[in-house]
């Protein structure tokens, strides 16, 4: 007794879906991996400079100002039309001939002001923030009565920027040593 033989059209669809599946699986288990930690790595990179650059726009700012500002378009503003800051930009050190450009080149091409606002990967503001502290003292003479009482407002002696992707923060509201101190330095 002779056995029907399968027709050929079963098993071309079975060796069309084996390659399919190869594919699928090569694609998910090494390519979007290798995909995704370049685009990660690009993004962490990006946004440090980024961070870092407006580390320096914050600090050309308190060095005109005596305090450190909260609104990123301010800082923007100030980088773009400062006669300072313009001149930091497009100097030249006379004995070095290098560049007295304050400012790191981002990853991309070089160093625009308006990048500073958002991160690079989810074209988001970054999170810029001051202090704002209160100190109160009471002034008592010897017999124990109260003469006044002294109130200091403190705005901007310090600042904290964040990446909202969490790719670290520069400086700290509450440790004025770690100021101008990036995360991942």
């Amino acid at each position: 007794m002779m056995k029907k033989s399968e027709p050929w059209y079963i098993h071309a669809a079975l060796y069309l879906v084996i390659a399919i599946l190869a594919y699928i699986l090569i694609r998910v288990a090494i390519v979007d991996p290798t995909d995704f930690m370049e685009k990660d790595k690009y993004y962490k990179t990006e946004s440090h400079l980024r961070m870092s650059n407006i580390r320096q726009a914050q600090i050309m700012y308190e060095k005109k100002n005596g305090r450190y500002t909260d609104d990123l378009s301010a800082l923007i503003n100030f980088v773009k039309t400062d006669s300072a800051v313009l001149a930091a930009i497009n100097g030249v050190d006379s004995l070095t001939e290098r560049s007295t450009n304050p400012f790191e080149k981002l990853t991309v091409g070089s160093f625009v002001p308006e990048s500073l606002m958002y991160s690079p990967k989810s074209h988001t503001p970054f999170i810029l923030k001051i202090d704002r502290t209160t100190k109160i003292d009471t002034v008592i003479n010897m017999k124990g009565k109260v003469i006044r009482v002294d109130t200091v407002k403190t705005i901007g002696s310090t600042y904290q920027l964040e990446s909202p992707d969490g790719y670290g923060q520069i400086g700290d509201l509450e440790s004025p040593t770690k100021k101008n101190t990036a995360s991942w330095e």
